[in-house]
């Protein structure tokens, strides 16, 4: 993780607990000052989400979902059980939380989610937690509602937008190949080169190598 001239003492505390088969990263991400933390894409194994929470004594302020992917939501319903925050997904992503087919698909129970969204996401919403703020990016292309989470000078949560050299699958229901590429060449590459980027699945990445490694969107001169 780059570092540069930041005051690592005082930089905001990013905690990966990457779960389920599909090895998806649930982030917790907080503010160093006051502990406040949101929750990002609890999509399986509770207890280990739970367990991180409480081992780095944070205080969860909110749960956010950058999607509605089966593999990035599974654990809302046990984590509120602990932590009944308000919990925050773009509208158009919605319907997968009460999806019958997928659940069906993967032998769970309907709904996959049993709350009621509390915040419906849009194009630049901001949610704040102690020191902290995140921008709303609307970033479809994976799924309707797909959504980055900004965090000014530091870094993006992509969800399944943008991976290490890769980028999110368009074949599934929902997903739009032109518009995943203009979330990425036209939104996500224009945000500040060192930023860090935390993917849904697999390693962090900055936005200055996608912009010219990804072999999938290659930024335009």
């Amino acid at each position: 993780m780059p570092e540069t001239e930041r005051d690592t003492q005082n930089m905001p505390i990013v905690a990966c607990v990457t779960v389920g088969a599909l090895e998806e990263n649930c982030y917790i991400y907080a503010c160093p000052d006051t502990r406040e933390a949101v929750i990002i894409d609890p999509g399986d194994e509770p207890e280990r989400i739970l367990e991180t929470i409480q081992e780095l004594k944070l205080i969860p302020r909110y749960i956010i979902n950058t999607h509605g992917h089966i593999d990035h939501i599974c654990a809302i319903d046990a984590v509120s059980e602990v932590y009944p925050v308000p919990l925050a997904i773009h509208p158009a992503d919605v319907p997968f939380y009460t999806d019958e087919r997928t659940a069906q698909s993967y032998g769970l129970p309907t709904p996959l989610v049993k709350r009621k969204p509390d915040i419906l996401l849009q194009e630049g919403d901001h949610i704040s937690f102690g020191t902290l703020s995140l921008e709303v990016m609307h970033t479809p292309g994976h799924t309707p509602g797909g959504i980055s989470l900004i965090s000014p000078s530091y870094c993006v949560f992509s969800g399944d937008t943008l991976f290490y050299r890769s980028i999110g699958r368009t074949d599934l229901p929902g997903g739009n190949y032109e518009q995943i590429e203009q979330s990425i060449r036209n939104k996500l590459y224009t945000l500040e080169d060192d930023l860090v980027v935390f993917p849904g699945h697999g390693q962090p990445t900055t936005i200055i190598e996608e912009k010219y490694e990804n072999p999938f969107v290659i930024a335009e001169e």
